[in-house]
């Protein structure tokens, strides 16, 4: 069985606050050990019922945040950008499943620390017309190469978005949203068997493939900024809804690769902190 783990910080077990999640913060070194011990939570539910080849992709901010020491060795562990796929970089056809670990809510979504990728500069997204973030576009990314997303950890926001996208997937609540930085937290051993104990089940029972993906998708970007909107529009195939928000339409995967091009347009037009 081969499994594909992306992890993400924002929805780790404890962590509310930018100072828990961006390199430089006061509790970030603590944060990303407490993103360890989710992961190999995640590990050790895979391993319990039979998964071989585990890939863990480093999908927060700089993908550098995993030490490669505390991840549990049967992993392999993929960390340093630049990714041409980003949260989903060395996912293909061939893994059995995807888990993701960490997510958070869609930007303009009451849940903990929520953004869309790039904190307030991009404001919305939209795939076929349906408001999504990373939670949506990363099932929708994993669903082209034919593989489930099977279980979700995060806020009960993030538990709630994933499932409105499919119901299929097994979701664990790490803790309870009360604001964008405020959060009813739940016992770390408490989450932590949560976790492996849900991989475990989930990864037990038959997984049956993923809906088929539409033959072509439109993904749109409302940005915070004119002047990124204005500068994509020397991609080709990119086109102005208005001022500030492009579109595109093409197949994922390959729509998912063209967005990591447009933020990393963003990224050289903009300086802007993740939570502003």
């Amino acid at each position: 069985m081969r499994i594909y783990i992306s992890a993400d910080m924002e929805g780790i077990t404890g962590l509310v606050d930018a100072d828990d999640v961006q390199p430089g913060g006061r509790d970030y070194e603590r944060g990303r050990l407490m993103m360890a011990e989710d992961v190999n939570a995640a590990v050790r539910g895979a391993v319990a019922v039979g998964a071989c080849d585990i890939i863990v992709n480093d999908a927060h901010g700089p993908m550098r945040n995993l030490l490669p020491e505390t991840v549990d060795p049967r992993a392999r562990l993929l960390r340093g950008k630049p990714k041409q796929m980003g949260m989903v970089e060395g996912l293909t056809a061939e893994h059995d499943a995807m888990i993701c670990v960490g997510y958070h809510a869609r930007a303009g979504t009451l849940g903990v620390l929520s953004h869309s990728f790039m904190g307030h500069e991009i404001e919305d997204m939209w795939l076929d017309g349906r408001p999504v973030g990373e939670i949506g576009l990363a099932q929708a990314t994993a669903a082209a190469f034919g593989v489930p997303v099977v279980v979700l950890t995060g806020d009960d926001t993030a538990c709630a978005e994933i499932s409105a996208w499919d119901d299929s997937v097994t979701t664990v609540a790490v803790k309870y949203a009360h604001d964008r930085f405020t959060a009813q937290v739940r016992p770390a051993d408490e989450t932590r068997r949560a976790i492996e104990e849900a991989v475990s089940a989930r990864l037990s029972a038959p997984i049956n493939p993923p809906a088929t993906p539409p033959t072509s998708s439109t993904l749109a970007v409302r940005w915070q900024s004119a002047s990124v909107a204005a500068t994509l529009l020397g991609i080709p195939g990119v086109t102005t809804k208005d001022s500030r928000t492009v579109q595109a339409q093409g197949q994922l995967p390959a729509l998912y690769r063209q967005f990591c091009v447009w933020m990393r347009v963003a990224t050289s037009l903009t300086n802007q902190p993740p939570y502003c």
